[in-house]
């Protein structure tokens, strides 16, 4: 059994200070391994925590994004999902798990997880992106092209990011969505 599934299911414990501040070393430990995209070290940094305590929340954040750098959606939701319950304003977390559930075929859930992170965070444009890219895969062009519009007003630079995302393919015929993202030089 993985590490992380049993600390999905581990009690807390009374932690001292001290090892707070090593939990804390650990973790940022994992943040830089994933930075250089090495998530098996950050997952074997992160099965060095013992009692993570009030760090749980993150802790499970980072097992859950290793899982997903490794590209296995299905495993990472587990401790994202434990993570968003532990740490519901982390847009973040909402972010990462809501790419997991559409690259597990959930459409449903993962617009439901960012359309309540957004509620929480509603000036933060890569929501309003994602959930264009999730409301275009979903065939729901009017809502697409509502929150890309309120991505593109927010940061422009999505504009042109637009180009390469193939989840606006369902809707880059449409002339609604050419005008709104052409570049006028």
């Amino acid at each position: 059994m993985p590490f992380w599934h049993a600390l999905i299911c581990g009690a807390e414990k009374h932690v001292t200070a001290g090892h707070k501040i090593r939990q804390q070393r650990l973790l940022r430990e994992a943040e830089g391994y994933l930075e250089l995209e090495l998530p098996q070290q950050a997952l074997s940094t992160l099965a060095r925590m013992k009692e993570p305590g009030t760090f749980k929340g993150h802790q499970l954040y980072l097992v859950g994004e290793s899982l997903r750098a490794m590209g296995q959606y299905q495993a990472a939701i587990i401790p994202l999902e434990q993570a968003a319950d532990l740490l519901p304003s982390n847009t973040s977390v909402a972010i990462a798990l809501g790419w997991c559930y559409k690259r597990t075929n959930q459409l449903p859930r993962a617009i439901f997880v960012l359309e309540r992170a957004k509620e929480v965070e509603p000036k933060q444009a890569v929501l309003h992106y994602n959930l264009a890219c999730y409301y275009s895969l979903a065939g729901e062009k009017v809502r697409a092209l509502r929150f890309l519009s309120r991505a593109i007003t927010m940061e422009p630079h999505y504009r042109e990011a637009v180009a390469t995302e193939r989840d606006f393919d369902p809707i880059r015929s449409d002339p609604e969505f050419q005008a709104l993202t052409a570049i006028i030089v």
